[in-house]
């Protein structure tokens, strides 16, 4: 059988799948290369969403040498010898460096000359955002562009285009089970496609899990998808969906989060989200983290399911989180007042609220302002109503 990921990597922008916002007519990636004005630039994203392929489709609209290195092998004297080549030449080649964020500190001071230039055209792509580990100087150079996932619908269609040009045949079963479960991979499809036609050209959902026994996950150890999946597990636990909520701490737990960072982002959201309209929310995720931090997995992924769904089911108010963001505002903003001076160290005038039954009134701001806003949700409720009393009662 044919080798499905050269014989299916596109050739022009108009080929490349999932990817409009970079390969659509007007999209502005496309734009500068029909022109042949493109900058440096580096691409991040998931593995085998497309990253080396779009950097070919470049070379071959602006009519580029095409030179591709992986940073974790790249020797600088291989470098050298290319721009020594096209020292004096008309002609520019297209640096493609994979891997771009393992770059040491020294190649890409190699780097930096040739950038600056603009003798080569440098491309640099990675699973990671690379700009975190570029140095400022090459960063300031270059454009940054985000790779997304290939979606199951464009999958489907390369699955087709592949069976289309081979004997391969697959039953329905098969065809879903390939897609849904190459996590986005066009390369891991295309693989498994090809491993599996190697034993027989109908294919069976049988012979696709005997190679291929779990879905792949998108994991959680690169940037984006680690800080998407958490974002998305708390914004769902802020919703009070339970069933997202536990999906996707399975989606990270599975992809290797550690219990620590769940259960930190979890004592967060307890006080951000929850606050006082269920304060012992914080009690409990606090004790989550303890938990898990001596515990480790697999017990506990069950002690972070219990805080999840405990968060989901609680009443929800952020009035603690919006009013210290207002008071930093504030003192931010130069609102920096006297204290007055009833207030102070030892003054005679202060007044003891325990002398007056627990509360008595009194100046403790040279001026009036306003923060908290407390709502009438949950165990907030109460203590809104309680400051109303003995507020309106003095």
């Amino acid at each position: 059988m044919p080798d499905f990921t050269q014989l299916l990597r596109p050739k022009n922008f108009d080929e490349i799948i999932s990817q409009e916002h970079l390969a659509s007519r007007n999209a502005p990636l496309r734009v500068l290369c029909e022109k042949g004005v493109l900058g440096h630039s580096f691409f991040y994203g998931p593995a085998g969403c497309g990253k080396t392929s779009l950097a070919r489709v470049i070379a071959q609209t602006m009519k580029l040498p095409f030179y591709e290195f992986n940073a974790t092998s790249i020797k600088i004297e291989n470098l050298r010898k290319i721009f020594e080549q096209y020292k004096n030449s008309l002609e520019k080649p297209l640096i493609f460096i994979d891997e771009v964020h393992r770059l040491a500190k020294n190649q890409q001071e190699v780097l930096l000359p040739v950038m600056e230039n603009n003798s080569v055209l440098v491309i640099g792509a990675s699973t990671e955002n690379p700009f975190f580990s570029l140095t400022s100087a090459i960063r300031s150079r270059s454009m940054l562009f985000e790779i997304k996932y290939i979606t199951n619908e464009a999958l489907t269609n390369l699955l087709s285009l592949a069976c289309g040009n081979s004997t391969i045949t697959l039953d329905e079963d098969s065809k879903e089970y390939i897609v849904a479960s190459s996590g986005g991979d066009a390369r891991a499809m295309l693989k498994l496609l090809e491993f599996a036609s190697n034993i027989n050209t109908h294919i069976t959902l049988e012979l696709l899990k005997s190679l291929r026994p779990n879905a792949l996950s998108a994991g959680s150890s690169e940037a984006g998808v680690h800080y998407d999946l958490a974002s998305a597990m708390i914004k769902s636990i802020r919703g009070s969906d339970m069933d997202a909520s536990i999906y996707y701490l399975a989606r990270l737990i599975d992809g290797g989060e550690s219990a620590d960072f769940i259960a930190r982002r979890l004592v967060i959201l307890a006080s951000e989200d929850v606050g006082n309209a269920n304060p012992q929310a914080l009690t409990l995720c606090t004790s989550c983290l303890t938990s898990v931090s001596k515990i480790g997995y697999p017990e506990a992924r069950i002690i972070l399911a219990q805080a999840v769904i405990y968060l989901c089911a609680s009443p929800k108010s952020n009035s603690a989180y919006l009013a210290i963001n207002s008071a930093l505002q504030a003192v931010n903003d130069g609102v920096i007042l006297e204290i007055p001076k009833n207030i102070t160290d030892n003054h005679k005038n202060y007044l003891y609220p325990h002398d007056f039954g627990g509360y008595v009134k009194q100046q403790y701001l040279s001026k009036p302002l306003k923060f908290v806003q407390l709502k009438s949700i949950g165990y907030e409720k109460k203590m809104k109503e309680w400051i109303d009393i003995i507020v309106n009662s003095s």
